[in-house]
């Protein structure tokens, strides 16, 4: 299944978007979609109505489509996970995951204005795909668990401004990943069922409708069911928390490509989880 969530910031409405095209409100059955309705066998429930036909119709034209999972209550984030960026970098592949948290206040609609932040000189994109968790996980036995606390996926944009997390960072990432907007997030979250194995995903990004990043999730050096895992041996994953999982090469960091600029126009696509466009403004 696809979810997605409709209407201004703040007030979005909860929505089943059907293979056959049309959409469904889900009002009924949830507030919102959230970590409190995933955790309360939130999909089974939609699952169960749209096969009873008990949902109402909803014309979503014309309606800003926001964030799929509103609130997270952490966005943690995986870097250098795909050697061939490690390297464009100037880094090693690494040995173990690489951790850092972007706020849950970055993440916006996957059609939302992304801000160059002031001051800002390297403002860069990464396409990654998001995990979204659906059960708690804490102290995970095995990698063969993990995917069990899956919710589902969806697209990320772990926006970045370089000079911030780079060259005025103190030694960490934080002050380049947090800006306002730098994580826009979705259309859809596409339920676990629907990808049985994201390790086998397309993902690729534009900028200016010119090809940046073109790879496959299969290349990550850590996969899936590890970083859960591994993140599940240090901290509290919860229902609703979005996990990162790392971006492949193609990025304005190598120094192949300009950085981004007001009016630039990216665009984010994965497999099966649809596309997302973002214009860039000045903030």
């Amino acid at each position: 299944m696809r979810l997605m969530r409709v209407g201004e910031p703040g007030n979005e409405r909860p929505v089943l978007f059907a293979a056959d095209g049309r959409h469904f409100d889900l009002s009924r059955l949830t507030a919102d979609i959230d970590g409190a309705f995933l955790a309360s066998d939130g999909v089974e429930r939609v699952r169960e109505a749209a096969t009873a036909g008990t949902l109402p119709e909803l014309d979503v034209a014309g309606l800003r489509v926001g964030a799929p999972v509103a609130r997270p209550g952490a966005v943690l984030c995986i870097g250098q996970n795909y050697a061939a960026h490690a390297a464009e970098s100037g880094a090693e592949p690494p040995t173990t995951p690489i951790l850092f948290y972007k706020t849950p206040h970055t993440v916006v609609g996957p059609y939302d204005d992304v801000s160059i932040p002031r001051g800002a000189v390297k403002t860069d994109w990464e396409v990654e795909l998001a995990v979204v968790i659906g059960r708690r996980a804490r102290y995970l036995a095995s990698p063969k668990e993990a995917l069990a606390h899956v919710a589902g996926y969806t697209i990320s944009n772990d926006v970045s401004e370089r000079a911030f997390q780079l060259e005025q960072s103190g030694g960490q990432w934080s002050k380049g990943k947090n800006c306002e907007t730098f994580n826009p997030l979705g259309p859809w979250l596409v339920t676990a069922d629907e990808i049985p194995d994201p390790q086998t995903l397309g993902l690729r990004s534009w900028v200016g409708g010119d090809a940046r990043q073109d790879s496959n999730t299969a290349d990550m050096i850590f996969g899936v069911a590890y970083l859960i895992h591994h993140l599940s041996q240090y901290l509290v994953l919860e229902p609703g928390d979005i996990v990162n999982t790392g971006t492949p090469q193609g990025v304005a960091l190598s120094g192949r490509f300009p950085y981004l600029a007001e009016g630039d126009v990216m665009e984010l696509e994965i497999d099966r989880l649809g596309r997302q466009r973002s214009h860039l403004v000045q903030a």
